[in-house]
């Protein structure tokens, strides 16, 4: 039990230093968007606000989703780091079950668990609402959240709605941050 609880510190202060949400108790389970139309859904997302991801570094941080056959999803995510470099990383997701395809699981590395991608809540045009939460042990979770549009801004109002969201479905959003979408030149 000692060497558990040496593990559960030493993961829960790394988390904690790089700023990663981490939670007593289990994932919360939001309702996903109906009817999801998941090639809607492609094209390129920017990040507005979003609970701190130990992976993301950088500023400018975008999406961009390409359907390929089979239901599969084509994932470039790609951000500005300090120094001027634009890092990306490619992955793939799926729908985890065909009835509820707002469900995905998003893969970055070969032989690596996939994660959950859920789709909260989209209108296709200009805003999405995602949510990704992992047990661990049976007592913690860790999750994150985007609230991503179609452009580099989102009205007041809207991101309003969506932490409202967020919040009513036992998602805590004191810890997001807003993303820096400023002087994004090097992105195009």
């Amino acid at each position: 039990m000692q060497v558990l609880h040496v593990i559960f510190l030493t993961l829960g202060s790394f988390l904690v230093v790089k700023g990663q949400s981490i939670h007593l108790g289990r994932c919360p389970t939001p309702p996903v968007e109906q009817n999801f139309d998941l090639a809607k859904y492609m094209g390129i997302w920017y990040e507005i606000q979003k609970l701190p991801a130990v992976f993301e570094f950088g500023k400018c941080n975008q999406a961009t989703y390409t359907l390929l056959p089979e239901g599969v999803v084509k994932v470039v995510n790609a951000e500005l780091l300090c120094d001027g470099i634009v890092n990306d990383i490619e992955g793939t997701a799926r729908m985890k079950n065909a009835s509820q395809p707002a469900i995905l699981e998003v893969s970055f590395f070969e032989g690596a668990p996939s994660a959950p991608y859920w789709v909260l809540s989209t209108d296709y045009e200009s805003y999405t609402l995602i949510y990704s939460c992992t047990n661990y042990l049976g007592f913690i979770y860790v999750d994150f959240a985007w609230i991503m549009s179609r452009f580099r801004t989102l009205p007041d109002e809207t991101i309003a709605e969506l932490r409202s969201t967020l919040t009513s479905n036992g998602i805590s959003v004191k810890r997001m941050t807003v993303t820096d979408q400023t002087d994004c030149a090097a992105m195009t």
